[in-house]
């Protein structure tokens, strides 16, 4: 570890809680240099929805390589790029009736985000973006300031201006009628907030908790939206590429975003890519505008193609990555009813899932910890890290996901028992 603790920066995270150097992965594993394997319930933070190293990716890009193709091109027109956009059109865009232009904005989500913004107030002229508690969208500072976390929020240095905060589907409990503030300040002259120019928004918030729109919620805030002349961006960078089942998480509410992000997974071999999908009237766009060196990464585009023509064609993979989720949301069940004495509760669609605690404690911190230990990847979340997240690859085997989830059942034990030790 020498190396890395004398000249990599004291901002490096992850590998905080996973002390091992990694080596190899295949598939839903990855082995630390000597050999070890572990059981990853963590995908690169859902970039990995199809596993570490697929093999038929993997072909396509060794044989693309092989063959001197075009790696770097910026945006120059690329046989990779024409290959990737008619296959995006024909088997997710064209099946789900949307329009959308195509952008790509950089090689990460956050490019994707600060894209969007830069997009929603340059068409509508406004300068006010609606964001929600908890929510998460990067941390380049446009994305810094859509983004919830305090701890995030505080490395920007400079003041997040230009946004309004509103609380998320079920943050106030049921207890405020959903949009009621948000529509009380729109309608009020006196109330201060500027005419937004778009609202953003996750379907189901990753890092803040795994926190679940409901479709009546999402399919209310799309019809506010339309009403008061407000875009709305759909941020499914984390959540979209199938991880909760259908292609885009917001299928299942039946809306249509004006502007949706997605990256992570878009490559389908955890190779740098991102998106900014937006309707065919917001293109107003000037050549150059919005540019960066590396969003032509043409072997990202290869390996993207490939995993939508294998795992999208029809849709078998949607469901069964709904059954999987079944499965894992019934033994999370088991879970929390075990350790309810300590708030235990289950989050969570598809293969996006969460096992909660009361945030005193750090009990989930402590579930991540012992999972380690016994051979389990999983990161936690929320703003208090209660949350014990699982986001495993959606190729994994049901055999894999019975062993990680047995994994983190004697985890949770483990840490629950820690915890209730008199200090």
């Amino acid at each position: 570890m020498e190396t890395f603790q004398r000249l990599e920066s004291e901002v490096r995270g992850y590998c905080r809680n996973w002390p091992v150097v990694f080596d190899k992965a295949v598939g839903s594993h990855v082995y630390d240099e000597s050999g070890k394997p572990y059981l990853d319930f963590f995908a690169g933070a859902g970039s990995l929805n199809y596993g570490h190293n697929n093999p038929e990716l993997k072909t396509s890009l060794i044989e693309y390589l092989t063959d001197d193709r075009i790696v770097h091109s910026l945006d120059a027109y690329s046989v990779a790029k024409r290959e990737f956009l008619k296959t995006f059109e024909d088997v997710i865009l064209k099946p789900r009736n949307l329009d959308y232009k195509i952008q790509f904005p950089g090689p990460a989500g956050n490019n994707a985000v600060e894209a969007a913004l830069k997009l929603a107030r340059k068409y509508t002229g406004r300068q006010t973006i609606i964001n929600f508690t908890n929510g998460f969208h990067g941390m380049t500072l446009g994305a810094l300031a859509v983004t919830g976390n305090s701890m995030k929020r505080g490395g920007a240095g400079v003041p997040l201006d230009h946004v309004a905060t509103m609380p998320f589907d079920n943050y106030l409990d049921g207890k405020t009628p959903d949009f009621l503030w948000l529509r009380t300040l729109l309608d009020d002259s006196g109330s201060g907030l500027d005419a937004p120019a778009a609202v953003i928004v996750e379907a189901i918030q990753g890092e803040g908790g795994i926190n679940v729109a409901s479709s009546e919620w999402l399919r209310g805030l799309s019809e506010l939206c339309q009403e008061y002349g407000i875009l709305l961006i759909l941020d499914d960078i984390q959540m979209g590429c199938g991880r909760t089942g259908k292609f885009f998480s917001f299928e299942e509410a039946g809306i249509v975003p004006d502007i949706v992000t997605l990256s992570k997974s878009i490559s389908g071999y955890g190779l740098p890519m991102a998106l900014t999908l937006f309707k065919r009237e917001l293109d107003v766009w000037e050549p150059g505008e919005h540019n960066g060196t590396f969003r032509g990464f043409n072997p990202a585009m290869v390996t993207g193609a490939e995993a939508l023509r294998r795992f999208w064609s029809d849709g078998a993979f949607a469901e069964a990555t709904i059954a999987k989720g079944d499965m894992v949301q019934a033994r999370l069940a088991e879970m929390a009813a075990e350790h309810a004495d300590f708030g235990a509760h289950v989050r969570g669609r598809g293969l996006a899932r969460g096992l909660a605690f009361d945030a005193e404690g750090g009990i989930a911190k402590k579930v991540a910890a012992e999972s380690f230990d016994r051979g389990l990847l999983l990161e936690t979340s929320g703003p208090e890290d209660e949350v014990a997240k699982l986001l495993p690859p959606l190729t994994a085997t049901e055999e894999e996901l019975t062993a990680g989830l047995d994994i983190m059942a004697d985890a949770a034990r483990a840490a629950v028992k820690a915890a209730a030790q008199p200090a």
